[in-house]
């Protein structure tokens, strides 16, 4: 089946949060909002068939996953990665954010630390905080429009955190985000080898966010960071959905992956209480995603490339004052707005009433994030060529 995504469907009055709270967050209502991380694409066929099937059979009950959904994530990581999972390793949660949060109650006490690599997705600070632990930020480096991790400052932050008086090893864990979100960094073989040598030989865990896996630019290649080896695979927690690969973030499910049975256990008890299992829709939309969603993914990812060459060659030739960090993977571009000497209230100011778009504030991210903006591109590329000449105007304007 061929899609049309250059088609620009209306999607306000339908509880959309990045249409709907536009005029709210931004204080416009012509804004063209590309901040939230949601495509502007319809959802491949076979997932509304099955979820019609479902919808047909009217009771909507208690509901629990069966195995269809798990053999579907078992598949899924043996075709795409080569990595061999059991499948009693996966825990189905409605959301990656949720599971972080649980991941990181398992681990810690509170007092404990958690390292974060910021500029880095910004749900993640509250979710140490909201747990009584402290945020340690091993901030990424940028060199040559393409950021790095800091091993040096990692190593230091172990070594500075185990040598407080009565401290013992504090810090318990570290959240990887891969592929990074913002900065769109997919980091390689042999970085991963690196940073869980560096985590795993002082004692911590690393909470691996890849809910952005599967959203890969021409050439690349995702590595699971559990699949490296066995060691890595028994010290860390694996956080991936279907979600933001085939834009069902709506129907909250999520397919996170613990081989070590006694962090899983962990894992369970956290959550117990507290977080219930995901939507009865999104067991039927995952399993279909999984199975049956690949031709539609295969046309995203094409025109994912299309729109981002488009940006690439348009700042080039036309708005050379604002840099771009080009993305390696999700559909999200880090753009640096320093040059313009605009403080961060006033670059908002700046781009919502100059230029008539919303995107998400750099400060949000953390350390590193003054100066810069986030831009979602996974939108038909008239709607982001408009946003661009809106753009271009205000920057040659100001």
């Amino acid at each position: 089946m061929k899609y049309d995504f250059d088609q620009i469907c209306d999607r306000k009055n339908t509880n959309c949060v990045k249409w709907d709270l536009a005029e709210k967050i931004f204080g416009r209502q012509e804004v063209i909002p590309m901040w939230i991380a949601d495509m502007d694409f319809p959802v491949a066929q076979p997932i509304v068939e099955a979820l019609k099937q479902r919808v047909e059979h009217p009771f909507y009950g208690y509901t629990h996953p069966g195995q269809k959904p798990v053999e579907a994530v078992v598949e899924r990581m043996w075709g795409k990665y080569g990595w061999k999972i059991d499948p009693e390793w996966v825990v189905f949660t409605p959301g990656v954010i949720p599971a972080l949060n649980s991941a990181v109650r398992s681990l810690t006490h509170p007092g404990d630390q958690i390292i974060l690599q910021p500029p880095v997705y910004h749900p993640f600070f509250p979710i140490v905080t909201g747990s009584g632990c402290q945020i340690v930020n091993n901030t990424l480096k940028l060199s040559n429009d393409e950021y790095n991790m800091d091993f040096d400052d990692l190593e230091s932050k172990f070594t500075v955190h185990r040598g407080l008086p009565g401290s013992g090893n504090r810090i318990k864990a570290v959240i990887l985000c891969n592929p990074h979100n913002p900065v769109g960094r997919l980091w390689t073989l042999q970085e991963l080898e690196k940073l869980g040598e560096i985590i795993i030989r002082n004692g911590a865990i690393v909470i691996s966010d890849e809910i952005h896996c599967e959203l890969l630019f021409k050439g690349r290649k995702h590595t699971p960071f559990a699949a490296i080896s066995k060691e890595f695979e028994q010290n860390c927690i694996v956080c991936m959905a279907p979600s933001k690969t085939f834009s069902l973030a709506g129907l909250e499910i999520s397919n996170i992956i613990i081989p070590n049975p006694k962090l899983r256990e962990a894992f369970n008890n956290a959550r117990s209480g507290i977080m219930p299992g995901p939507n009865l829709f999104g067991y039927i939309a995952l399993e279909a995603a999984y199975r049956q969603g690949d031709e539609w993914l295969e046309q995203v990812l094409e025109y994912l490339q299309g729109n981002l060459d488009y940006l690439l060659d348009y700042f080039r030739q036309k708005i050379r004052r604002i840099r771009v960090i080009e993305p390696q993977g999700t559909y999200l571009v880090w753009l640096d707005f320093r040059a313009l000497g605009l403080g961060d209230q006033a670059l908002k100011s700046f781009l919502t009433e100059k230029a008539g778009i919303g995107l998400d504030e750099g400060t949000r991210f953390g350390e590193g994030g003054n100066g810069f903006m986030r831009m979602n591109i996974a939108c038909p590329l008239p709607l982001l060529k408009e946003a661009l000449n809106r753009l271009e105007t205000a920057v040659n304007d100001f």
